[in-house]
């Protein structure tokens, strides 16, 4: 890359730490790459996990984003009540060179509107809710539609970053950094995929999160009603 660029997460109470530190992990180490975290607020937010994140800065005071990437989260609900938060993301991911999102991050982007006619995906669990809005939703760990790169549930966000550096400075590049932190996945049980995992297993998560997924789509379609 010849110029700066800008890569802006946003963030908001009860993100997924790993959703956003995995990517941010592979894209701080973009060489002439400015990385700045947001969240409406500023200040500091908590994860989902508890984890405290110190030192944001206001997304009001974001003026542009190369790329904007959103994380999700189990606050994610209540990210899709907050109007102001859906308004930034919009007005940064409308000039944006890249609009990206790890996980359910894409059900805010869809709220913002900005996933209209693109192919998308998220975690295996929620894909059905961006289907509702008209995303062309694919079961996958990465999607590229144009400018927009989505990724899928929490660990896809580092398979979703090397494919963004990949784009960004070439494969070179983005082999080097994944050689550098080790990314060698070779997990221990072949139930990281609902089409992979025991049949008796997706249908315990899938009862686990049936209201978390119900209170979310009322969220959403509100979320878009206002738009």
């Amino acid at each position: 890359m010849t110029n700066p660029l800008t890569i802006v997460f946003v963030l908001f109470p009860g993100i997924t730490q790993l959703d956003f530190t995995g990517p941010f992990e592979m894209l701080k180490r973009l060489p002439g790459a400015r990385v700045v975290v947001a969240s409406r607020d500023g200040g500091t937010l908590k994860a989902d996990s508890g984890l405290e994140f110190a030192g944001l800065s206001r997304l009001d005071e974001v003026a542009i984003a190369d790329v904007i990437c959103v994380p999700g989260g189990s606050g994610m609900t209540e990210a899709l009540a907050d109007a102001e938060l859906i308004a930034a993301v919009r007005r940064l991911g409308q000039d944006a060179r890249y609009v990206t999102s790890v996980c359910t991050g894409s059900l805010l982007l869809a709220a913002a509107g900005l996933l209209d006619g693109k192919r998308a995906t998220c975690h295996w669990a929620f894909r059905p809710l961006l289907a509702e809005l008209g995303v062309q939703v694919e079961n996958a760990r990465v999607v590229r539609d144009g400018n927009v790169i989505t990724g899928g549930g929490v660990t896809a966000g580092i398979d979703f970053a090397l494919t963004l550096v990949a784009e960004l400075a070439g494969p070179e590049v983005a082999q080097r950094i994944q050689l550098y932190t080790e990314y060698d996945p070779q997990p221990p049980f072949a139930a990281g995929s609902p089409d992979r995992a025991p049949a008796e297993l997706v249908a315990l998560v899938r009862e686990q999160t049936a209201k978390v997924v119900a209170d979310r789509r009322a969220a959403l379609l509100a979320a878009r009603a206002k738009l």
